[in-house]
Formats: structure tokens, sequence, C-alpha cells
């Protein structure tokens, strides 16, 4: 009798630890979605590993699109969050709003609209920051970069300020077109993002 007890303890602990880890989500552009590479390859399947490798039983669903903006990010949210209902949500969003020299005052809003829209979904957000290359104009690349971190302040939201850390104009660390992160890269992107994502989990 006592043995069943202790099974059914058993069993229910692991069904409360399965519903507690939840699904992180990613909502990103093609840094995430693994542009010119294996899907396999790219920093979110690493997560996936580097998640089951510490023992977290979160499954991440990467819903990052090549070529996407705040806008569509925006669009994308609601669905996303109604049909996978994470417990994190990492935004890594803004980089083509900035290459396409849209307003920074856009993506802000953009931007605070997912990361609201996400709470409001009982969610956990964690903000990917990004900074746009100097032939952009000093005051335009610092208002870029500067939407990261006032977002993280009036929101209280985690924030890694430059995902692309040690990878962005780093000889071998980028794909021929100088955009896009190569394969060598993805290990250092984990290695960014892991140590303000591991503490949401």
């Amino acid at each position: 009798m006592r043995m069943w007890w202790l099974s059914a303890g058993l069993a229910l602990y692991c069904l409360a630890q399965s519903a507690a880890a939840g699904t992180l989500l990613v909502v990103g552009d093609s840094i995430s979605a693994g542009f010119g590479l294996d899907t396999r390859q790219g920093w979110v399947s690493l997560l996936q590993t580097r998640l089951k490798d510490e023992g977290f039983d979160n499954q991440v669903v990467n819903a990052s699109i090549s070529g996407d903006t705040s806008a569509g990010g925006q669009a994308r949210l609601p669905a996303l969050l109604a049909a996978h209902k994470p417990s994190l949500v990492v935004l890594e969003l803004g980089g083509n709003d900035g290459l396409r020299g849209q307003p920074p005052q856009q993506l802000q809003q953009n931007l605070a609209s997912m990361i609201e829209s996400a709470r409001q979904a009982g969610a956990k957000v964690l903000l990917l920051g990004m900074r746009l290359p100097p032939n952009y104009g000093v005051r335009y690349t610092t208002a870029f970069a500067n939407v990261y971190e006032q977002l993280a302040t009036e929101k209280q939201v985690a924030l890694v300020p430059f995902f692309l850390e040690g990878v962005g104009g780093v000889p071998g660390m980028m794909q021929a077109d100088g955009i896009h992160p190569a394969q060598a890269a993805q290990q250092r992107l984990l290695e960014n993002a892991w140590p303000k994502i591991k503490p949401l989990l």
C-alpha cells in the first residue's frame, strides 16, 4: 500500500514539474531563424540542447522568420501566445527595422506592445538588444540602441544589451554577406543569451 502512495506521489510530482516547466517561445528574425544555416546548427537549437543538459524540461518553440520586423512580430504574437502558452518569451527583433531606417520610436512602440501582450498572457520576457553599423550615423544608431535600454528600464524586463556581442564585425563569425552570423558564431550567441535566460526559467 505504501509503495502505491509513493508511486502516485512521484507521478504527481513529475506532472507538476512538467507543467511548471512550460514553453520557451523565441520570436525573432533571421538571426534566430538560422538564415543560411541548417536550423539544427542555430543558437535556438543549441538552447534546447543546453536546457536538456542542465536538467530543464522546457520546450523551445522557434517562431522566428527571416526578414521579420517588430511590426511583423507584433502582428504574429497574439496567435503564438494563444497556441503555445509560453512561460517565457524571448524577443529578438529590431535589426530589420534599423536596416530599413524605420523610426526608433516605432520600434519602441512595437516592442513595448509585445512585452505587454506576453505579460498579459502570463509569460516572462527577455529582450535581446541590437545595434547598427556606424555607417547609419551616430544620431540614428544611438537612438536605435537606446530603444532597448529604455524598454528594459520602463518595462522592467531582462535585457541582453547587444545580442551580437563578440560576433558582429568579428572575422570568421559572420557569413559572407556581413549581416548574418555564421555557424561558428552560434555558440557565442547562446552564451550571450543564456545568463539572462536561466534565471527566468
